[in-house]
């Protein structure tokens, strides 16, 4: 059953083409260690909520974009075998200056796994 690891996080949107560099690289990383495909999106029309919103849920500021991404995986097996392995080479990476580090605040960033439910 195909598996998905999304997130959330805003980015300043000063930074959009920095941002893209950054996951054109990682999305490379990813599908090395088994994602068979990955999405990134840039907000166009994220409303603001009074209790709940994405640019709540990351802390978004108003020189800020929300972006919200996804690696799909095979199953949750292989995203359990290939993260760690993306993990490590990215800050392996961003270490060694050939990868970016990405240009947003990684703690107001949230994800999660998922189990694919529909697929039409």
């Amino acid at each position: 059953m195909p598996y998905v690891v999304a997130y959330v996080a805003a980015v300043p949107s000063a930074d959009k083409d920095a941002y893209a560099t950054h996951v054109e690289e990682a999305t490379k990383i990813f599908k090395k260690h088994g994602a068979v495909r990955c999405v990134e999106c840039w907000g166009a029309d994220i409303p603001s909520g009074k209790l709940t919103s994405f640019p709540l849920a990351v802390k978004c500021e108003p020189d800020e974009t929300v972006v919200f991404g996804f690696a799909e995986w095979e199953s949750e097996a292989a995203q359990d075998e290939g993260m760690p392995k993306v993990m490590s080479e990215m800050r392996d990476g961003m270490a060694a200056g050939t990868l970016a580090e990405p240009p947003f605040d990684g703690k107001r960033m949230i994800f999660g796994g998922f189990d694919v439910l529909v697929d039409l």
